[in-house]
Order: C-alpha cells, then structure tokens, then sequence
C-alpha cells in the first residue's frame, strides 16, 4: 500500500527532511496588513520581522481552508492510495477541523490532531514516514499509533522576544508576566493541545538558553534518545546554535540531533531568537 506522509507548514520541517522523507507540505496563511499570504511561499520570517521593525503590525496567521484541503488530498491520491496528514494543535489553529470535513469528502484521509506545534508536529511526521517506508501498516494504523505517540511529546521554547506573543494574544498567560516581562525569558511549553508559560529565566541570552537545556534533559532516565530537534526562529549565530547541539549531547546520547528553522506561522507568534529543544518521552 502506497501511503502518502503530508503535514501543515506548521511542522517546520527543513526542505532537506521534507525532500527525504518526501513529505507532502500544506501552507497556513500569513496575514500582513489585510493581505493573506502562503506561509514560505510568499513570504518568509525574515520578513515578518523586518515589516515589524520597520513599525508595521504583528502579523496574524489563517488556517488552511477546506477547499484548500480537498485540491491537495485529491492531489496526493492521484499517485498514492491513502494520506495520513498531520495537523498544529486543534486548539490553536481550525486546521484539523478543516481537514476533517475535507478528509471526509475526498475520501482515504486519516487526519492526525497533533495537540502539538513546530517540530513537535515534525517528529509525528518523521516517524509515521519511517512506518510507511516500511509498508507493514495501513494508513489508519499509522494515524492510530501517531495519536498515541504524540502523548509522549516533550515540547518547549525559550522566548526572548515577548512582544510577539503578547500582542498575538495565542499565549494568555505571558500577559500576566505583567510590567517585568521585558526582563524575564520564559520558557513556553506545550500542554494538553495548548501553549503555557512554565519555568522564566533572568539573565543573559547565553546563560539561560543553557541552563534551559540543562533543566530539560540533565539527568533524566525518560528521554527517547532516538531523535531531538533543535528548533529556532532566526536571529541567532551557528555558533550559538553550535553551543546548544553541544550542549544538548553532553545531558543525553542522541542518535540525531536535527536542527530546523521555524516557518512564518510559529515565527510571527513567538518572534526572533525564540529556541526551543523538541524530543519524544519513553513514559
């Protein structure tokens, strides 16, 4: 059986893994100044942020329509007999409903409700793509074992810039940081399909992205050391994105340590220099 792997932009895949695993991509819609645009298409994050800097207003961002969904899936099974799509969190975003109304018009579409964002969602889509390689598994089971997986997920980001997230309004409770918030660096976490704020840093950029790191994995007998995805929103050297991978394999023994760049979607929400350390959990 030939099943076909796709996911919204929200996965933030590099084109690398997207051309490796053949992933079909479905864009979100960036709207800046009233004008919908294809998220990586037509615009980038570097872009976002310049229009921002340049005294424009924070970009907003519009799920994928049903009619959208059903041009790709039909797309998809001219050369595939089933599709397996993965979705950002049905909390955050109409994708997955959407999806689902169109799944049931076209026709062999296992829609998968992430309850996740960014790489999180990207590694669903990585190992249901390793499990369709391997054709031993329908595409139901495939969508089956994503939804018990994506239990496992251990997703977070620290953020530098809170002005994007603040008047994005996607987070509610980095409002209540308050007048300080300008001198904390909090750590968002994904949690039950949406976004929280868990442990705030002080300090200097450098400090508290490693003692992030640290926190996250030192000493932890419940990692899945398979794979884990160093996932950021621009703004920071190699070198720095270099001392994270390091210190990311000094805590745990990673098979794979990927690093990806966040798309327009999660970048006009969380901003520049926003990182995050994304991996599965064993129980």
């Amino acid at each position: 059986m030939n099943i076909k792997i796709s996911a919204d932009s929200t996965c933030d895949l590099s084109p690398e893994l997207v051309e490796r695993y053949h992933v079909g991509i479905v864009p979100l819609y960036i709207v800046r100044e009233g004008k919908s645009l294809l998220d990586g298409v037509d615009i980038t994050p570097d872009e976002i942020y310049d229009h921002v800097a340049n005294g424009g207003s924070i970009c907003s961002t519009a799920a994928v329509s049903v009619y959208d969904y059903e041009g790709f899936f039909r797309k998809e099974l001219e050369s595939a007999d089933a599709v397996v799509h993965f979705h950002i969190s049905s909390d955050m975003s109409a994708c997955y409903q959407n999806a689902c109304i169109a799944a049931n018009e076209v026709g062999n579409v296992y829609p998968v409700d992430t309850r996740n964002l960014s790489t999180g969602i990207g590694l669903l889509v990585l190992e249901a793509a390793e499990l369709a390689q391997k054709g031993m598994f329908t595409a139901q089971e495939i969508q089956q074992q994503m939804e018990q997986r994506r239990e496992l997920l251990d997703v977070s980001f620290l953020v530098e810039q809170l002005g994007y997230l603040r008047k994005g309004g996607r987070c509610s409770s980095v409002a209540a940081l308050g007048a300080n918030m300008f001198s904390l660096r909090p750590c968002i976490q994904v949690k039950d399909g949406e976004m929280g704020v868990g442990k705030k840093y002080r300090g200097a950029s450098r400090k508290c992205l490693l003692q992030y790191v640290r926190e996250r994995l030192e000493g932890r007998d419940n990692i899945d050391t398979h794979r884990i995805f160093i996932t950021e929103s621009g703004g920071f050297t190699p070198e720095e994105v270099a001392e994270v991978a390091a210190a990311v394999r000094s805590y745990q023994p990673f098979e794979e340590v990927l690093h990806t760049r966040a798309g327009c979607t999660v970048s006009s929400h969380c901003g520049p220099r926003t990182l995050g350390i994304l991996y599965f959990c064993t129980k």
